[in-house]
């Protein structure tokens, strides 16, 4: 990641702001200014390292004088007693930052680690793993990155990145009573050139509709695994086709033996597991 966007950086100030870590009475009482430790960070699971360039810029953010050196690098394998990054300086900063800087840390590893699990799930198959916009609101960055990191890939950033056609929607112009094949004909009349349609659909009559309407990417929602096979049957070589809904790490190769050429799973990113990661500071 090295250099942070605009959106990260002012997501640690917000952090910083609300852990009110330039007021800790704890440090500031306890912790002479002149004390200086070394911080360790270090795995105490397995997993796939995201995030060491934001944990840098939450300690520098602290304290710029402290001395922060990565020797690990993001998408790395981590294992218990991993040590991945050192940072160097007043004891009373690091402690500050400390938090901050394992609740980034945890979180972007545990996506990537996650992530990791099903990319080798479906080792083998030509069917790529991606996120949904189902992230922390203000995390939408980081969480997808870490998404990367663990081998998956992305879909929409945000609502501006292409045109997907769901249920709501297809209801919404029913009532003026427009079919499917029209919908989808009406957003590729009006997509820039530079815009994907994707329509999501539940039936293999939907699906056939979609095709025929001349959809860029059909989504199988909530299909089950006959019903995938019989829509590849239909699609494959056609269109892009994407599983989604209800897929979970025991299903999810079975969901990538039907063809399939993507597999959204929103997990990666709403629910996922912090990774343990902790920070053993020592002195001199």
């Amino acid at each position: 990641m090295n250099q942070l966007p605009p959106e990260v950086s002012q997501l640690i100030d917000a952090a910083i702001l609300e852990d009110q870590t330039f007021n800790d009475p704890t440090s500031q009482v306890l912790i002479p200014t002149d004390v200086e430790g070394k911080g360790m960070l270090r795995a105490k699971a397995n997993g796939i390292l995201a995030g060491i360039d934001v944990a840098k810029a939450v300690f520098h953010r602290v304290d710029n004088d402290l001395d922060f050196q990565s020797l690990m690098s993001d998408g790395d394998i981590l294992s218990p007693g991993s040590d991945i990054a050192l940072v160097n300086g007043s004891a009373g900063s690091i402690l500050r930052a400390e938090r901050i800087a394992l609740n980034f840390l945890q979180r972007m590893s545990g996506i990537a680690s996650d992530t990791n699990a099903y990319v080798n799930a479906v080792s083998g198959y030509d069917a790529r793993i991606v996120d949904t916009r189902k992230t922390v609101p203000g995390h939408r960055y980081l969480d997808k990155y870490a998404v990367r990191m663990g081998g998956g890939f992305n879909h929409r950033m945000n609502l501006a990145d292409g045109i997907l056609i769901k249920d709501n929607h297809i209801e919404a112009l029913r009532s003026q009573e427009l079919g499917l094949k029209e919908v989808v004909q009406k957003a590729l009349a009006g997509a820039s050139h530079t815009i994907k349609v994707e329509v999501e659909v539940e039936s293999i009559e939907a699906l056939r509709e979609a095709l025929e309407a001349g959809a860029d990417i059909i989504m199988l929602d909530n299909m089950d695994v006959d019903q995938m096979r019989q829509a590849m049957h239909i699609a494959k070589g056609k269109v892009i086709v994407e599983a989604s809904g209800g897929i979970n790490l025991e299903t999810v190769r079975s969901v990538a033996e039907t063809g399939v050429d993507l597999i959204s799973i929103g997990g990666l990113t709403h629910s996922t597991s912090a990774l343990d990661i902790s920070l053993d500071l020592e002195f001199s």
